[in-house]
């Protein structure tokens, strides 16, 4: 319509045109500026909004944890500040907007108003006819309309496009380390060696502490090894880098000989690789779904020989659903054993050559420690299994025993071997059975 009336009023009056073609540049370009400084506000607004619901979201996923602390009061306070900002924000974006669409109209009619002022001035001097001027208001007019439409029109694009680039900016995210591609090793030939050579590591938000420094581990095929030690010592980003959560700074870890990297990571992790962590993270679906989210192919007699194998199968046929229990947001309808032997039978039930241990039993009480040992012990068998643990008594029968400090590995051998010794290892032990005592 714009292109058309502006045939048309070029054709009726090419002066009227010219000055309204010399006017509307300078609008368009107070428009570009004052529709940068929005999109920025715009943004902010987005940003705000989505702190705002991360508070609140917090807030709601620890409802024990604020209930047992008496902390209501205080989350309600901060996520009420929280609010306001973002009120505070979004009512100046719909200020901006408004005076920015304002000013359009107030330009567009300051526009028009001098086409009757010229117009009438080329009407005394004969130049143009009392009926063109008219055609030129009508066309000009449409020409208004259409710009503010686009006036209103940019106010919705400024927020369609501050949220946008929050999701193509994630969207345009690569990977560092690609999900797919590699080789594989076939599985009749897999031993489940691995080999940490020279291995130095720091991660990405604390470039400069190195958390591994020339760190070297060999777990030989179907033997269970054993990392301990204190706190930030670096056992858990052990078991990280054999998952591929993170590549290492330096060196290389070899699986049966081949550089891990070179391998097909789905691969890695959804056959080769079984990771039982400290806290389980349950989906809020069905026992069955949960332990089957292991092997998606998986038949029901393969989930329930998987949960046998994990000391789950009792506990499961005692629900009044059985396998069809619905376990809750993050499994919080079952216990901390419950949910432990669940992850043991999701990671059981593709079969993995390696297993790996990160601190699966340092969060239970006593008996349920008991059960959860003794299927893991049970799964343990036939694989080479990677255990980071924090109480030493689960370890002791392990075939190799590795003491950690400050990312190097100062003392490895059987428990025994380290006892004897008398160095961190036995340290170690004494002040847990201190403990224990007290």
């Amino acid at each position: 319509m714009m292109v058309g009336c502006f045939v048309s009023l070029y054709v009726i009056s090419p002066k009227l045109t010219g000055l309204t073609v010399v006017v509307l540049p300078c609008l368009v370009g107070a428009g570009a500026l004052i529709g940068s400084f929005l999109r920025r506000l715009s943004r902010l607004a987005q940003e705000q909004v989505a702190k705002a619901t991360g508070v609140a979201d917090e807030a709601l996923g620890n409802v024990r944890t604020v209930k047992a602390f008496a902390m209501e009061e205080r989350e309600l306070r901060l996520y009420a500040h929280e609010v306001d900002k973002s009120c505070e924000i979004n009512e100046n974006l719909g200020a901006g907007i408004a005076i920015f669409q304002g000013l359009s109209n107030i330009a567009l009619n300051c526009i028009v108003l001098g086409t009757i002022f010229a117009g009438g001035t080329l009407i005394s001097n004969n130049e143009l006819s009392p009926g063109d001027l008219m055609s030129f208001l009508v066309a000009s007019q449409t020409v208004q309309r259409s710009l503010a439409s686009i006036s209103i029109l940019f106010g919705q694009m400024v927020r369609g496009l501050s949220s946008g680039a929050r999701v193509f900016e994630y969207l345009g995210l690569e990977p560092t380390i690609p999900l797919s591609g590699g080789g594989r090793i076939p599985y009749h030939s897999l031993t489940g060696r691995v080999d940490f050579m020279n291995i130095s590591f720091s991660y990405p938000t604390r470039p400069g502490h190195q958390v591994l420094k020339r760190f070297n581990l060999t777990l030989p095929p179907c033997k269970t090894v054993a990392i301990v030690g204190e706190s930030g010592g670096g056992k858990s980003t052990v078991a990280s880098l054999l998952e591929r959560f993170y590549d290492p700074t330096s060196g290389v870890i070899m699986l049966d000989g081949l550089d891990i990297r070179t391998l097909d990571l789905c691969w890695l992790r959804g056959q080769v690789i079984g990771f039982i962590n400290q806290e389980p993270v349950l989906f809020g679906s069905s026992i069955m779904e949960n332990i089957r989210f292991g092997k998606p192919e998986a038949t029901d007699a393969e989930v329930i020989n998987a949960a046998k194998q994990a000391n789950a199968h009792r506990f499961i046929t005692g629900f009044p659903d059985g396998y069809n229990t619905v376990v809750g947001e993050r499994g919080v309808t079952l216990s901390g054993g419950q949910k432990q032997r669940v992850a043991i039978a999701r990671a059981l039930i593709k079969n993995p050559s390696i297993l790996v241990l990160d601190e699966a039993t340092s969060a239970l009480d006593a008996e349920s420690e008991r059960v959860v040992q003794e299927a893991l012990d049970r799964a343990t068998r036939g694989r080479t299994v990677l255990i980071i643990a924090h109480r030493l008594s689960t370890i002791q029968g392990a075939d190799l025993i590795c003491v950690m400090s400050n990312g190097r590995i100062v003392e490895a051998g059987t428990h025994l071997e380290l006892v004897s010794k008398g160095g961190l290892y036995s340290d170690l032990i004494r002040r847990q059975r201190a403990e224990g005592q007290r």
